[in-house]
């Protein structure tokens, strides 16, 4: 999807749930140069052209710009690491936005 809604780019950033800059590519914050947003989502229903999907996140109105399938023998990396994001899982479930990207 597209961050239509950023309105200046910005290298490095204070991303959300951190306190320290870093630089914009190892973060998910919208003020990326190519303005470009991920969303991996559950497709619950298809109706015509219209697909209804659980867990995005991303603002009513933003403009999409490409859907493909997750497929787990492409997608999925095990050994994986989250780099500087060290949060448990309990600890992002119940992390809510502070809009420092508003």
């Amino acid at each position: 999807y597209h961050f239509h809604r950023t309105r200046n780019t910005r290298l490095q950033v204070i991303p959300f749930m951190d306190t320290k800059l870093r630089g914009v590519f190892a973060t998910r914050s919208p003020r990326r140069p190519a303005r470009i947003g991920m969303s991996v989502v559950e497709l619950l229903e298809v109706s015509g052209n219209r697909l209804k999907v659980r867990g995005i996140d991303m603002l009513d109105g933003t403009p999409l710009l490409d859907i493909k399938p997750y497929v787990p023998q492409f997608d999925d990396r095990a050994g994986a690491r989250t780099g500087w994001l060290t949060a448990d899982k309990a600890a992002i479930r119940k992390k809510r936005s502070d809009n420092r990207f508003s």
